[in-house]
């Protein structure tokens, strides 16, 4: 009994996460005519949010990826250490692919970044935006 409370506590989290995370597209679709939004501030705060999120989820990813293969060679060359060079050289080999996707998604973030508008119409929307 206790398991099947704990699963529906947390699918009730993560439900509700969900809905926090949609709920606040909306604010990012609604209208306003304000300085800020001409200059694209909201863009900017959502390719940083994007950019943040991309980043921790590409070095999770890779992190737990390189874990495992790091893992998997060791265990392998501990019960048959004959083949430990060519053990070595996959892991290696495969080690390299795995960071390739950690460094596919910081290009992919430098491009969003190059995306922001410029930052002197940004600060002076900010400025105008808090009556300065």
């Amino acid at each position: 009994m206790k398991g099947v409370y704990y699963m529906s506590r947390k699918c009730a989290a993560t439900i509700l996460a969900c809905i926090l995370i949609l709920g606040i597209a909306s604010f990012a679709m609604a209208e306003d005519d304000s300085a800020a939004r001409g200059a694209g501030l909201w863009t900017f705060f959502g390719i940083a949010i994007a950019c943040g999120f991309a980043i921790g989820v590409a070095a999770l990813g890779t992190g737990l990826g390189m874990g495992y293969a790091i893992n998997g060679a060791l265990q392998g060359t501990a019960r048959n250490p004959e083949a430990s060079k060519k053990i070595m050289a996959l892991m290696i080999i495969g080690l390299a692919l795995i960071e390739s996707l950690m460094i596919y998604a910081f290009v992919v973030c430098l491009i969003m970044v190059f995306k922001i508008p410029d930052l002197s119409q940004m600060l002076d929307a900010i400025v105008k935006s808090f009556g300065g």
